[in-house]
């Protein structure tokens, strides 16, 4: 079976998705971009406030089923410039402290509302 895990603390989805979906022991989260869920906007501040929206975001969704980031098991992050990684593992190691999850990272041409990052997770409970 599967269940829709929803979170009024995250952004509302902008498409036909669900903010996650739990099967079993794992939840897939869909790709968050930093939007702020108060305003519905893409917060301002470049790459970096993106990434702490983004992380903020998902850990919200992980929050509303008893999950943190400790669950994660893999991550995807796209990136439409790869000169930001750096950035955004500044970022990005401040919600891991340990046993990292694994991950992937993509250059992409766009994303939606002209964000530059957008990261998804696969979680275990």
């Amino acid at each position: 079976m599967k269940e829709i895990v929803y979170s009024e603390k995250a952004p509302k989805p902008i498409g036909p998705y669900s903010q996650a979906v739990w099967v079993g022991n794992l939840i897939f989260l869909s790709g968050q971009i930093g939007i702020d869920p108060n305003t519905g906007e893409l917060v301002a501040g470049g790459v970096l406030a993106e990434t702490r929206q983004v992380m903020n975001n998902i850990g919200a969704i992980l929050a509303k089923i008893n999950l943190s980031f400790d669950n994660i098991i893999k991550t995807t992050i796209f990136l439409t410039n790869l000169a930001d990684f750096a950035q955004v593992n500044q970022i990005y190691a401040e919600y891991f402290k340990q046993d990292f999850p694994a991950r992937s990272t993509i250059e992409v041409k766009a994303l939606p509302k002209g964000a530059k990052i957008k990261i998804e997770v696969i979680a275990q409970r």
